[in-house]
């Protein structure tokens, strides 16, 4: 789903797991299961992750090619964080993120929406974000 406010243009993007709230909120926070979910293809790894998870705290979420061709840090700030509710991201690029947890019994429902850079199409955009997701939800599936 794409939307724009104030002239900038946001993605959304989601997926629901077969888990509780409480382990889709650990594999998405904790830098030893991110490594393990946080890239769009087979070609792509995430060696490193640093997190810290709370008002004001900073990420950092490594992704290289496994070809070592390419690789780059996803990094920023925590706004807000309210623990298996909701996080609130400042991107260093200045973007804004926003992930929404809720649960429904036994599954998780995770939303995130992103602003959009300007350097790719949209649509690329929302497909590379959705992949990283469908690998989360992969991941915590089979944990």
């Amino acid at each position: 789903m794409l939307y724009m406010d104030s002239g900038r243009n946001f993605i959304t993007v989601q997926t629901t797991v077969n888990v509780s709230l409480e382990t889709a909120w650990d594999a998405w926070t904790r830098p030893d299961a991110i490594i393990h979910w946080n890239f769009a293809s087979d070609e792509w790894h995430a060696p490193s992750a640093r997190n810290d998870l709370r008002n004001g705290g900073a990420f950092s979420w490594r992704m290289e090619a496994k070809d070592g061709s390419m690789g780059f840090d996803f990094s920023g700030v925590y706004d807000q964080v309210v623990l298996h509710t909701s996080i609130g991201i400042t991107l260093d690029d200045g973007r804004k993120v926003t992930l929404e947890f809720s649960s429904n019994g036994s599954e998780t429902t995770l939303v995130e929406i992103f602003e959009a850079e300007t350097e790719n199409p949209l649509e690329l955009q929302q497909l590379g974000w959705q992949a990283i997701l469908n690998n989360y939800k992969k991941y915590v599936e089979a944990r």
